[in-house]
């Protein structure tokens, strides 16, 4: 692989971001509509991250699953608050990369009405994992309530307060 000597959870986020990116390419000139389009578009951008030697397919697959679940928790959460992206995150959007921001926001806006039935699911499946990459915002801890806050896309550790391994996203309360 290219980037073999490259330390391994910096390639799983780097890898992140680039299949965040490759799917928010391809958004941009596909028919948005549709569950089945951001499987296909998150399959293709999967499949190239293993033709340019990016990962392996095991690592890709892992990837695409945590883009696809932040994805679905974002648009879940807009269709069902009407509040903004930067709610979801949960802390000064002004710290996150500006083209990471968009990219994603972008993203979420645009499936949130094709998962909108999907709301549901993606409330059960939305727990995150230690070692799990994770999109920025803020993960609380599903044990004692502890808050890690992610300003970019990173590896999810065990809680440093109790050693729990299992965290819900925090999301702010709605502006008054």
């Amino acid at each position: 692989m290219n980037d073999s000597k490259k330390d391994p959870v910096d390639r799983l986020v780097a890898a992140y971001e680039s299949m965040l990116e490759r799917v928010h390419e391809a958004a941009d000139s596909a028919e948005k509509t549709t569950v089945p389009w951001l499987r296909d578009a998150l399959e293709k951008a999967r499949d190239k991250a293993v033709e340019l030697e990016e990962l392996t397919r095991e690592e890709a697959d892992r990837v695409s699953r945590y883009v696809e679940r932040d994805l679905h928790e974002a648009a879940g959460f807009l269709a069902d608050t009407g509040q903004e992206f930067r709610d979801w995150v949960s802390f000064d959007w002004r710290l996150m990369q500006n083209r990471m921001l968009e990219m994603f926001a972008g993203m979420a806006d645009q499936t949130s009405q094709a998962l909108r039935g999907f709301a549901e699911q993606a409330r059960q499946a939305s727990l995150y994992h230690t070692d799990e990459v994770v999109a920025p915002g803020v993960l609380e801890c599903t044990e004692c309530g502890e808050q890690l806050q992610f300003d970019k896309t990173g590896r999810v550790p065990a809680c440093p307060k109790c050693g729990a391994t299992s965290f819900q996203r925090k999301v702010s309360e709605p502006p008054r």
